[in-house]
């Protein structure tokens, strides 16, 4: 299963990027977030693995998410024109998932968020799962942009959120 969801962030793309990147804001807007525990590497940087645990409703789903593509890896001076890549895999049992985000400047205060995702499924459960809700992973996916979103332009905390 595949789908590009999309998002502009009313700040710089330089630092729209940069709080998306730090691990330390990642529960103000990660909704379900557990823990995101890195393994190995600096978090952030190419090659880097951590264990990260995702709670939806009753669901708890625990993978391994690697760092796959961060380009550039200095964010200071990039040109107008260029696009911010931001690449990880995530494996977790009878699921494996891919996501890459591109950052471009939509405007002189303004990011556009693109975010292609790919999920591919193992093991009948999964299996099912992934062809009877494919709207479900669309729909979480705009979900974190929108929260991030808020969290960047307004600092709304999803984990004040009245649900």
């Amino acid at each position: 299963m595949k789908y590009t969801v999309s998002i502009e962030i009313a700040l710089p793309r330089e630092r729209a990027v940069q709080l998306l990147a730090d691990p330390a804001h990642m529960p103000m807007w990660l909704r379900g977030l557990v823990l995101h525990e890195p393994l190995s590497g600096v978090h952030g940087q190419v090659g880097t693995k951590s264990r990260v645990v995702m709670q939806m409703g009753q669901q708890k789903f625990e993978g391994i998410e690697t760092i796959t593509r961060r380009e550039p890896e200095d964010l200071h001076g990039i040109p107008k024109e260029s696009v911010v890549h931001f690449e990880r895999e995530i494996v977790g049992e009878g699921m494996w998932s891919a996501t890459r985000d591109r950052f471009t400047e939509a405007g002189p205060d303004t990011t556009l968020w693109v975010s292609e995702n790919e999920y591919r499924f193992s093991g009948l459960l999964m299996r099912l799962v992934g062809l009877l809700m494919p709207g479900a992973f669309r729909k979480q996916s705009l979900q974190h942009m929108q929260d991030f979103k808020a969290f960047a332009e307004q600092g709304e905390d999803v984990r004040e959120a009245k649900d």
